[in-house]
């Protein structure tokens, strides 16, 4: 090992949220204990500085990781940390993505504080959610349900929730998890219907590709899960297929079925709910990438092609 490698203090990139600050410290926690010095580094993103616009009005490419990159292409950071359902569906050449940690619970939940708050197939409850996904299968499978518009980090959108602008929330279980409010989920939506966004769960960490090989490699060896790493990477190559980032309603999800097969489930659905997509491929985890692309395509000649369309349509793009 090198004396620079040895005495590299790691400069760790991330949003300034409480949730980002927890990835970041459990990325610290893993390379300290690798025997790294760590240093955080918050860096403000768009996606935190306009809240008054819903993503797919402010542009979904990156918008809560572009200045994160420019941080690792200045050199002001070494790594940033990144909710792996939020980096965008194709990287730049000159980065790339490290490392995926150890994914947690997938499921889309819902918070209330009303214990006795109850989701029926009927119900017509104003739910909070920024995600195009959840709105569109909430429109699915709960056609009485209206949606508000819910930006802001957890913290925000409680408060929005006990001001009443809605009735309850929507959101990932990791998050919620994560912050200590798992006390407040009242529904755990089944993931073969709302299937996540891919990446949900888990935390990604992104590096500059030049980055000197065996200093990668270690913090790699620190922070990697391998066996979420090959499901994030069907699902990955899923998105990139799709070309959709997460103002487009598409999902998928990854699981090694055992030691060497990995089963994607995923697909798209229509802005109002009524056109719905949904193909489950296996394949051995050498072809991860492969099933990924074949998942996409398949949705795409069944007419998500079409949807997608209409949903570019509808916006103006």
């Amino acid at each position: 090992m090198t004396t620079t490698i040895k005495d590299k203090i790691i400069n760790i990139g991330t949003r300034g949220s409480k949730l980002a600050l927890w990835q970041a410290n459990a990325v610290a926690d893993r390379l300290q204990a690798a025997g790294f010095a760590t240093e955080i580094v918050i860096i403000s993103t768009k996606g935190d500085q306009v809240l008054d616009r819903s993503l797919d009005k402010i542009g979904s490419k990156g918008v809560f990781t572009e200045e994160l990159e420019d941080g690792l292409r200045d050199g002001s950071i070494d790594v940033a940390v990144h909710s792996a359902k939020d980096v965008q569906s194709t990287i730049p050449d000159e980065l790339e993505l490290l490392a995926f940690m150890e994914r947690e619970v997938v499921n889309d939940v819902i918070l209330s504080f009303n214990p006795d708050f109850k989701l029926e197939r009927d119900s017509n409850a104003t739910i909070g959610t920024s995600s195009t996904r959840r709105k569109a299968l909430l429109k699915k499978y709960y056609p009485n349900v209206k949606t508000a518009e819910s930006r802001g980090n957890l913290q925000t959108r409680l408060k929005k929730l006990e001001d009443g602008q809605f009735d309850a929330l929507m959101l990932a279980y990791a998050g919620v998890y994560r912050m200590g409010y798992d006390n407040l989920i009242v529904h755990r939506f089944p993931e073969n219907e709302f299937i996540p966004a891919a990446g949900q769960g888990s935390v990604a960490v992104e590096c500059a590709r030049n980055m000197d090989a065996e200093l990668k490699q270690r913090i790699k060896d620190a922070l990697d899960h391998g066996q979420t790493h090959h499901c994030l990477l069907a699902e990955r190559a899923f998105l990139r297929t799709m070309e959709g980032g997460c103002s487009i309603p598409s999902f998928a999800l990854a699981i090694l079925k055992d030691d060497n097969t990995l089963q994607i489930q995923g697909g798209l659905v229509s802005l109002d709910g009524q056109k719905h997509l949904v193909e489950t491929f296996e394949a051995p985890i050498s072809e991860a990438e492969t099933i990924g692309v074949k998942l996409a395509e398949t949705i795409l000649g069944q007419g998500g092609v079409e949807i997608l369309k209409e949903i570019r349509a509808e916006r103006g793009e």
